[in-house]
């Protein structure tokens, strides 16, 4: 479990296991601390540490690079199943692809999958073109929570935005002010499908 991880440990974990599966190799100290904007090593040692005495990592002693992920700790890795749009609609390819090596439970959910994303309309919420948007399947979301969505007459195509509703309309909105947000009134709101409510992202480079 990871209920027991800040979100500074969590982000230390994720970036170990992007970065080792980018390289495959681990970070050292001095790439997680630029990574994570911070000066001193002093805090990561700590961290990786914990991270360690949890059984999250795994590290063999005297060596620069060897902190490395324990997927044996977690259990299953989560299933990468496609791409998404964060732009325009784009088909979201249903087929599994590969296992990113991160349990689902870091995100809070045991049956969590990741999308690639594709295009720069999220970017304002930090979701870049390349990075991996981790999904938790719901049908519902609450005003302002940023979700996979589909749309009845383009399927199965997907995209990822922020979801607002009133009693009249349904609108995806980018999080980019150069893209127009998709509005959907009366009868047309049914036409949109909650895949799943975006839980986390991770960024492989």
């Amino acid at each position: 479990m990871t209920s027991d991880l800040t979100p500074r440990q969590v982000s230390v974990l994720e970036y170990v296991v992007a970065f080792q599966q980018e390289h495959r190799m681990a970070p050292t100290v001095r790439e997680i601390c630029a990574h994570l904007g911070l000066s001193g090593p002093a805090g990561i040692h700590r961290i990786l540490n914990f991270l360690k005495d949890k059984g999250y990592i795994l590290a063999e002693p005297g060596k620069k690079r060897s902190w490395r992920f324990s997927k044996e700790n977690t259990g299953k890795g989560i299933p990468l199943v496609g791409t998404i749009a964060a732009g325009v609609p784009l088909e979201a390819i249903e087929n599994f692809e590969e296992e990113l090596a991160i349990s689902p439970i870091t995100f809070g959910c045991d049956n969590c999958f990741g999308l690639h994303i594709n295009g720069d309309s999220m970017i304002e919420a930090h979701i870049l073109d390349g990075d991996l948007a981790i999904i938790r399947p719901q049908r519902q979301v609450e005003n302002g929570e940023i979700a996979a969505v589909t749309v009845e007459g383009t399927l199965p195509e997907a995209t990822l935005k922020i979801v607002h509703r009133d009693q009249h309309s349904m609108s995806l909105v980018p999080a980019n002010s150069a893209y127009a947000p998709l509005v959907f009134k009366g009868p047309q709101r049914k036409r949109v499908a909650i895949v799943g409510k975006l839980v986390g992202v991770v960024r492989r480079c």
